[in-house]
């Protein structure tokens, strides 16, 4: 196992190649960041956020993307939402205190489910703190990380808005909740394509970006 490490090359040539980002289900995996009850009164968007993610989650479900998944204190802060659909894919959050989901148990059971994961999909709460330090992290890696805007959240529109921006700035693609389901089958042959298309026959839920 391995995270996918991009080879060294000639500055010319890397003035030629750019990374479009493209999302191979059989390299990605979905993380799922700390959408506990809890935090419900105070996050922004709250339930919007959290039905985006269970689509995204739903899609990656159909299409055997690994989905990992983390709890702020649980103890404290109690469980992740039933909204969320944890249950019903059988997964089991990891229990962190640090904001990253860079936790060893967690990449251990990435390891276990997929040998090579060069794009991680991101959704969860907050954007300018868990999402932000995943993100520095995973682009640490040598991993595309690509975050559906209207699956991520802050207390704050400003820190959702600038932490936005700020993962824009590193190398983050920002994306839509549609745009990833539909991105891990571009192709109307494809045998699971029917089951992504009915995940979108209903807009994404409003989340106030625009």
């Amino acid at each position: 196992f391995h995270f996918y490490k991009r080879p060294f090359q000639t500055p010319d040539i890397m003035s030629l190649v750019r990374n479009l980002g493209k999302l191979s289900p059989s390299t990605t995996a979905l993380f799922l960041c700390d959408m506990q009850a809890k935090f419900r009164p105070t996050i922004s968007h709250f339930d919007a956020i959290v039905h985006n993610s269970n689509r995204v989650l739903s899609a990656a479900q159909l299409m055997s993307v690994p989905t990992m998944a983390t709890e702020q204190y649980p103890k404290g802060l109690g469980a992740t939402v039933p909204e969320l659909e944890l249950g019903k894919f059988d997964i089991i959050p990891h229990a962190k205190t640090c904001f990253t989901m860079i936790l060893p148990q967690l990449l251990e059971e990435l390891k276990t489910a997929q040998s090579e994961t060069k794009s991680v999909i991101l959704c969860g709460i907050e954007t300018h703190a868990c999402i932000h330090h995943t993100t520095l992290d995973l682009l640490e890696m040598g991993v595309d990380v690509h975050i559906p805007v209207d699956c991520v959240s802050s207390r704050s529109m400003t820190d959702r808005k600038f932490g936005l921006e700020r993962l824009r700035q590193v190398g983050a693609f920002l994306t839509t909740s549609e745009c990833v389901i539909l991105g891990l089958a571009p192709d109307a042959a494809h045998p699971s394509f029917r089951g992504l298309q009915k995940l979108v026959m209903t807009s994404a839920m409003d989340t106030g970006l625009l």
